[in-house]
């Protein structure tokens, strides 16, 4: 893992950023050689949590409302 001083940080924050993202390698921001933050990329994993993500993935094949739903819905793929 990289450390890198808070002055430096400033200094180049949108190239670390950048490089963060690129190469998945998280960065230390260090202030007098103590760590106070920690930068890394965010994963492709949450981008898929959106509202309506799923839309189109069900096909509801009678009506839901019975007791026994099993053979009700299938997966679309």
């Amino acid at each position: 893992m990289k450390t890198m001083l808070v002055s430096e940080f400033k200094a180049k924050c949108i190239a670390v950023l950048k490089g963060v993202e690129q190469s998945g390698e998280p960065v230390v921001v260090t202030r007098r050689g103590r760590p106070m933050a920690r930068v890394e990329a965010v994963g492709d994993a949450d981008r898929g949590k959106q509202l309506g993500a799923l839309r189109g993935t069900l096909r509801i094949r009678r009506s839901l409302v019975r007791g026994d739903t099993s053979g009700d819905w299938e997966m679309v793929r």
